[in-house]
Formats: C-alpha cells, structure tokens, sequence
C-alpha cells in the first residue's frame, strides 16, 4: 500500500492499412505475395452468395443426423468472417457481457479520510493498441512513451471525502487535465494532501506520447503539469518517481542530452559470438525477449537511462541527482534522511533477462549527495534452475520498517545452489545507514530453509519467514531484534499447501512514516501482547476468513471477526485505525472489508468496534445483471485413488435440471502440484464467492445455456521422494475422469457433450487429455499453451530437472509426441507476440503441424501483436467468436450418441488405430483441401509463405 502507486498493462494490436481481396492474394506467387494479415475480410453479400460460401467450405463442419443441421447453420452464420482475416464479434449474450463498463478501482488516503475512485474504461481497440514496441532484456518497451509498452490507463480520478458515518461525500473530479488524458502511476503523498501521477496525450505528431508528471490537490481536486518546463519526461522503463517528504519528489527522466535512437546499421560488424570456453554450467529457462546483439545493447541503454532529478512541488526547483544510469528502483527511508538506489550495467548478457544483469545498490542522501555502496553484484547468469536457487551476494536489501534508517538485506551460504546441503542456508543481516568505520554488520537471524520476508514491529518483536518449495515446509520465526541475547523461537511450522492450518499473516499498521509495521493491540485491563490474524479459514466446507487476537507469547488466541458462511464471503482489506502512534486499543477497532455474495458483487464496508457495526462505503451496480440469478455451487467427489477433488459448477439462470435436462459442458481447469494426497484433497476457494466474470472467461458460456465447471482440482501428486510429473498423465487423466463422471451423474452434462479448455498450462493439459482420453471429451480449446517439452528443456512450470535428467517425463508429458492420437477436435488460439517463459508462439505452430500431418480435426489461431493473454477488443471479441463457434459446432452439435466410454476401453492403446478423421457429428469426414484449410486458419504471418498453393 506504500504510496499507492496503480497501474495495469495491456496487449498491442496492430490492424492492417492496405487491405487486399482475397482472389488478388491467391493470385500473387511468393515472395510477391504479402502477409495474410493484410486480406481484406469478405463483405457483406446476398444470403444467396453466403449459402454458395458455406456449400464450397462445407467441410468446416461434419454431416451427419441429430445436430447436423444446427451445426451447418452455425457454420453459415459465421462462415463470412471465417474466410481471410476479418475480426468477429461473438453472439450478443455474450458480447453485451464484455462490453459493460468496468467498475472502477478504489484507494484510501494515507490518512483513510479519502477515497480514489479510479475511473477505468472497458477493452482497448486496436488502433489504440496499434504501437511498436523494442523487445530488449526480457521487456518490452513502447518508445514513443517511453515506458513498458501495453500500459493500460484510467480516464479519470474522483475524489470522496468519507464521512464519519462511515458514508461518501459529493464527489471532487480531479480537473485541469488535457483532453484524452490518459493517468497511470497514481500516488499519493505521505500527508494525503496531493497525489502525483503520470499523463500522456498521444497526439498524432507524437510530441505528446511521453508521459509528463502531474500533481493534484486532494482539497480542491485542482491539477497541474509539476515542471515548469515542458522538455523534462518522465521515464518509466522501471521505476518512474517516489516522494521524498510531503513536497519533494526524486522522478526519473529522459536524459536531455540524449539523442535520436541508434540506427541499426545496414551491414553486420560481425558474427553474433557466444563461447563457454570456460566450461561454466549454465542453465536457463525458455526466456524471450533476449538481447540479440550489440545493437539490441545500445537500444537498451538508450531507453533504459535515466536522469535522476530532485524537484518540489511548485515545480520551480530541479536538481539532477548522480549522472544518466538504468535506476530501477528508487527507496526512501523511513526518516526521509536516505535514499537507496539500484541500478544495472555492462556487461549485460544474451541468454538472461535483465533482472540478473549486474546490479549495483548505492545510499545517497535526500538531497541527492552521493554516500556509499552498499554493494556491486556481477552479472548472475549460473543461478541453477531448482526452486529455491537464487543470486550470490546481498539480496532483499531493505529498510527496516520499524526504525528511521537502518539498513537489512540476506546472503545465502550455499553458493544460491538449492541442490547443496548446508546449515545455515541463509543469514540476515542488519546495519546503520552509515555505520561507523571498521563496524561490521549485526547477524539478525540465521536460517535453515530459504529466507521469505520479515514483518516488523518494534525492538521486541519481529516475525522471520523462510521456507523450502521441495518439502513445502514453511516456518515462521519471533525474534526480538533489539535484543543481542533473546533467542528466536518457532511460531508456526507447517506444510504450506495445508491450507487447513494456516493460523493467517498479522496485520500491518502505517506508521507516520509511511512504512508498515505489525500492529499491536491493546486489551483493556490486560497487560499481553496481542496481534491481529487475518487468515483465509479454508475449512472442507469452504473458506470461512477471519481474524483472531493472538498472544504473540503463549500462542491463545480469541476470534473477534469471522465472515457469514450461510451466504456471504466477507473478507477483512485493512485496517483503517491506524492514524495514531502507539498500541492500539480493541474496543476502538476499525477495518475495511468487503463482502459478496454468488449473486451480489462485492461492495466494501468500515466495520467498527466495539458494536462491530459495518458502514456500506460502496454501492456498485452489478456488472452482468442478465446472469444474476445464475447457480453456483461447489461440490466434492473422489479420485479413484481415494483423493478427494473440488469443483465450482455453475448453471444458467433459470436452468431447471428436470425440465431442461443435461446441457452442454465446458470444463476449464489448470493442473497443480502436490506433495501429499491429504493436501491435494484439501478444499479451497469458496461456494459464496461472487462469479466475477473476465473478458475470455468461461462463464460467459452460461449466457449460451452452458454448464461450466470451473477449476475442477487437477492434482500431480508426487508423495515422499516420488516427482510428480513421472505419473503426470496417469493423474491427469484419473482426476478428469472422477470430474466427468460426477457432472454426468448430477444429471446437469451430456455424457457426449461435455468440452475442454484451458490456457497455458491449462492449454497443455488439454491437448494431453484429448490426446490420452478421447472417452471423456467431445472437443477441446487451447490457448496459449505448450506442447513440447523438448523445447523446454531446463525445466518448465514446476519441474526442474531438465530434459537430460528426465527424458521420458519430458517426451510422454508432451502432447506433441501424442499428436497422433488426438482426434477430438481442437482449436488452437495463441499471440504472435507471446512473452511467456515456455509458450513460445512456434509451440501452437508446430503442435498444428503435427495434428494437420496425422489429419486431426483442428483449427489454429493466431492474434497479431497480442501477448500471452489477449487485450485488444478485436482480438478479445473473435477469441470469444471462435470459441463460440467451436462449441456450438462440436460440443452442441455433436450428434455421437455412442454411450460413454468405459475404463477398460478407454485405456486401449489408439495409437495407429485410426487414420481418418473422427467428425463431431460421429461420421467420417473428408480432409479440408490445402486452399479452405489455409483461409479458415488466421496464420501467423511471419512463419508462413503458402508455397503448398503453387
């Protein structure tokens, strides 16, 4: 919460300027022949001309009795738009659904007397998103703002003043601001007086791209640029600006000095060079976005650097602090006397991103004098790819919370090998800003597991967390920092997937400062020392969150809050009496919660002690009233292992199971992992939850009369010295079946109609289950997925050994060496330009390859310029189209009424056995010749040069 500062992120899309029709493509010949990105989408035309379309690509959909009908019409009604490249928008229900207006974001004053309420607007259209971008060190930067590219933005701010009853004031819109504003970075000053925030215009000549540094007055709402100058900029590669004090800023900008962008020169100054003549081990994941050559380097530098400046707020002073660097992150201390900086260099490298470049950490003071080192850390290309491996020499270097200007970080004693054996594993350290000469750093803490994070409070009392992801042991320690000869002791020590015992984290109070500390309650008539818990109460019938009063001493506790498990999930935010210094009394307690309900959004309210009286603060409208009287309900049935599994089943508005019978059913999942079948069968989430619905969420699939079985638990259970991947396929398969079998028992699926779908790893477990049980699953949509290990072979998800260490994991969990098996139809939907660790966009492309060469039933998508999700309205609208219509064509449609697959026949070898494609409508249909095939497929372009047509 520490200055607030909020921002979102979106995908770019770029839409084509000269379109062309699609008989003048065809009849070009490579290389004349352009992009298909650039046919112009078919036109309108006479139903007559429409019906000859859908008779000449009839075999888009099967023929056959009992839904071939339906689906033939589907084909038609979508048919104009499936030709070339032309973006479509999916049905109405589900349209209207997307295109409400988002509600906006919310944050509280430092001093909780004040509201934002940050204005946002629904999906960006792609012409907004139509903006290059540099891809260099592992990000992606727009060079005409000069920021991360694919910034989202707010519209607007309102202000509100809250009341003592706890109700709003009239709101005070922030004005002053230029048509089109678009506000990012928004932060708020330590005595909650004005607010600091970045602009950007976007005129056409682009003199307005960058983003200039705006204040406001929160009385008043009254806004203005802060420099004086028009030619000073804000940079905002990393970090852009933070306050110094109620009316000093340290911002970085763009370098006056600097120049035009380097030009990549026409002719190579040489061969791209890499050599490990030294024999180091390195290993890295499927990273993208690397630096690619000396050109890629000075690009970096060019738009990476920054000039750091000092100015007040009447904008009249401005002193640069150190010279032009990459600053990437700019920390205050708690006294405001202090400023440390982190910053990178030379020499960067090709196989990392830039977050293991060189780093170095500096302390200056706060009005920009330079002091010390802290330290100087060479470039970490080795750190070895196991969890819990991390970077050699000072990390987590922070302020102390607690004190005015004393400096913590951690070192590892393993070399940041996780694979080496020793005691201690970590060590923390403390030390004076400027500690005097020859004084060495205090050892704070010493620790067996990997170092996680302190929560402070004052002398005596601190909470140390460490933990280690192979054993998913977690253990929270008490230490007394202010004393040399206390002895730290174990709070809790526990399995950090039981979510069952999870005693909550301690809430944290803002100090006048502006740090976080924990806060310490004040019992009347009771000398103890008690915090505040605020966990999530997973229970086996749903989270029930709460907070209990805890002895910090003895480890009693008392619950003073817990949410309404009959009908809403309220959850406690923060606490909101934290003005004073100090203990703070119970009995006058005040938190922000919020509290939803299935049906309700969440609304937030100030709940106050001692009557625990809740004030509405909030009175948001419902964001789909049309799905308001949908039925959710979360239901429990069993692997055939004996591991207990969750689901979220939700139904239509209306859906009476005796009238309606079984629908049609999406499942959407993403497999886990887990160490003991006991915590894999723990329940979590909960049935009172409001169903908040994203712009490619599956639920909007209840619009269109569809059971969605949301999340239904995919555990990879991997108990004692056993890895979990080495029986991924088996698990995965069990757990699917157990969610099938129980929905089709309910009476609410079809046994033949039941779809499956998932993004990322969710993608991969969708290829792999149509690939390794066909009985299950009539269709399948998978976006954005991986499907060949072997082009990850340093690891993936949570696995990490690499492809030499475990060959046969890598190769049977991959759902391209299965790509022979899969004959349930599937789309394929990824970004060209996905920036993922492992999806690379070539993974969809080849996984196509594969199932196209062995005649499968598929359809590949490709969005230009989106990223691993998908932003553009465009984009979003035809992802949502093509989904729609793959279930209406091979999920409603599907005519098989063969009865479901047993287990026994379900586990015959199918590998070879069939060589035609299986329709959805039970027959055999005929393979899309090479011309229909290649029209009814948006290719990614820069991959694709269409010489089968010659």
């Amino acid at each position: 919460m520490r200055l607030h500062k909020v921002y979102h992120r979106f995908s770019i899309f770029h839409s084509p300027k000269q379109p062309l029709t699609l008989s003048h493509f065809l009849s070009l010949k490579p290389p004349d022949r352009p992009p298909l990105h650039l046919i112009k989408p078919f036109s309108s035309s006479s139903p007559a001309a429409a019906r000859a379309r859908a008779m000449r690509l009839r075999n888009i959909a099967p023929e056959g009795s009992n839904g071939a009908t339906r689906a033939a019409s589907a084909a038609a009604d979508c048919e104009d738009s499936s030709v070339g490249n032309g973006y479509r928008l999916p049905p109405p229900e589900i349209k209207d659904i997307v295109d409400a207006p988002p509600l906006p974001t919310i944050s509280f004053s430092p001093h909780r007397d004040k509201i934002l309420f940050l204005k946002r607007r629904s999906l960006p259209p792609l012409e907004e998103l139509a903006r290059p971008e540099e891809k260099l060190a592992g990000v992606r930067i727009d060079g005409r703002c000069n920021s991360r590219s694919r910034m989202s933005y707010y519209t607007g701010i309102g202000i509100y003043q809250l009341l003592n009853d706890g109700t709003l004031g009239p709101e005070k819109e922030v004005n002053g601001l230029p048509t089109g504003a678009k506000i990012n970075f928004i932060s708020w000053s330590n005595d909650g007086t004005h607010l600091a925030f970045s602009v950007r215009t976007d005129e056409d000549d682009g003199s307005s791209s960058k983003l200039r540094l705006w204040v406001a007055e929160t009385k008043t709402g009254k806004a203005r640029p802060l420099f004086q100058t028009q030619d000073i900029f804000l940079n905002a590669v990393f970090d852009n600006f933070v306050w110094l004090n109620n009316s000093t800023l340290l911002v970085c900008t763009i370098p006056l000095s600097r120049g035009d962008p380097p030009k990549k020169p026409l002719v190579p100054r040489g061969p791209k060079i890499q050599s490990n003549e030294q024999k180091d081990i390195i290993q890295a994941r499927t990273h993208q976005d690397l630096l690619k050559d000396e050109y890629d380097e000075l690009l970096f530098d060019y738009y990476a650097s920054s000039q750091l400046v000092l100015v007040s707020l009447d904008g009249g002073i401005v002193k640069p602090v150190g010279p032009p660097a990459i600053y990437t992150s700019l920390d205050p201390s708690p006294d405001e006397k202090y400023i440390m900086i982190c910053s990178m260099h030379r020499p960067y490298s090709f196989i990392v991103p830039c977050g293991r470049f060189p780093r170095k950490v500096d302390l200056w003071t706060a009005d920009g004098n330079f002091i010390r080192d802290i330290c100087d850390l060479p470039l970490a290309e080795d750190i070895p790819i196991a969890h819990n491996s991390v970077r050699r020499g000072k990390r987590s270097i922070q302020w102390r919370a607690d004190k005015p200007s004393t400096l913590v970080w951690v070192e590892t004693q393993d070399g940041g090998d996780a694979k080496i054996e020793v005691s201690p594993r970590d060590i923390v350290y403390t030390e004076p800003a400027e500690p005097h000469e020859n004084d060495q750093p205090i050892i704070l803490h010493k620790l067996n597991l990997r170092y996680g994070g302190i929560s402070w409070c004052d002398d005596s009392l601190a909470l140390v967390y460490e933990s280690w992801y192979k054993t998913r042991r977690i253990r929270t320690w008490v230490i007394s920092p202010g004393c040399e000869d206390a002895t730290p002791r174990i709070l809790f020590d526990r399995s950090s997937e039981d979510v069952y015992s999870d005693p909550g984290s301690p809430m944290l109070r803002r100090t006048p400062s502006g740090s976080y500390v924990i806060a310490k309650i004040k019992k009347e008539g009771d000398e103890s020392t008690y915090v505040l818990l605020n966990g999530s109460g997973a229970t086996p019938q749903g989270n029930v969150p709460f907070v209990d009063l805890f002895d910090i001493n003895t480890g009693d506790k008392e619950r003073i809050w817990e949410s309404d498990k009959e009908k809403y999930y309220e959850t406690v935010v923060a606490l909101m009496s934290d003005q004073d210094e100090g203990d703070m009394p119970l009995n006058r307690l005040k938190v922000l919660t919020s509290k939803e309900s299935k049906t309700e959004n969440t609304q937030y309210y100030m709940l106050s002690w001692p009557e625990k009286k809740a004030c509405q603060i909030t009175d948001f409208p419902h964001p789909y009233p049309q799905l308001s009287s949908l039925k959710k309900e979360m239901i429990r049935y069993e692997r055939k292992d004996g591991v207990q599994l969750t689901a979220t089943l939700y139904l239509p508005p209306n859906y009476d199971p005796a009238r309606d019978g079984p629908l049609p059913c999406l499942m959407w999942s993403y497999p886990g992992e887990f160490k003991s079948k006991n915590a894999a069968s723990q329940v979590r989430g909960s049935p009172n939850e409001f169903a908040g619905i994203g712009s490619t969420s599956p639920l909007l699939w209840l619009a269109r009369r569809f059971a969605i079985l949301s999340g239904p638990t995919i555990p990879i259970i991997g108990e004692g010295t056993e890895e979990a991947n080495d029986s991924y396929v088996e698990q995965l398969v069990a757990s699917a079946e157990a969610a099938v079998n129980e929905v089709i028992r309910r009476g609410v699926a079809h046994p033949n109609k039941i779809a499956i779908g998932g993004h990322s790893y969710g993608a991969f477990m969708t290829a792999n289950l149509l690939a390794h049980a066909p009985h299950l699953f009539c269709c399948g949509i998978a976006r954005s997925g991986a499907y060949n290990r072997t082009l990850t072979p340093f690891g993936f998800q949570n696995e990490d050994r690499t492809l030499w260490e475990a060959v046969n994991t890598y190769v049977e969990m991959s759902p391209f060496i299965s790509a022979n098996k899969i004959k349930k139809p599937i789309l394929l939907i990824h970004g060209e330009e996905d920036n993922n660790s492992g999806t690379l966009t070539l993974q969809s492309d080849r996984f196509f390859n594969a199932l196209k060469g062995h005649g499968a039933l598929c359809r590949l998508v490709i969005l230009p310029l989106e990223s691993h999700g998908y932003s553009a309205r465009e984009s979003v609208m035809h992802v949502l189209w093509e989904t729609d219509r793959w279930l209406q064509s091979y999920c409603v449609a599907n005519a098989n009424e063969e009865p479901l697959a047993t287990e026994e026949s379900s586990n015959k070898d199918t590998s070879g056995a069939e060589t035609k494609v299986v329709g959805a409508a039970g027959g055999v249909t005929e393979q899309p010749d090479q011309e229909t095939d290649l029209i009814h497929i948006i290719c990614k372009s820069s991959l694709w040069y269409f010489s089968q047509l010659q």
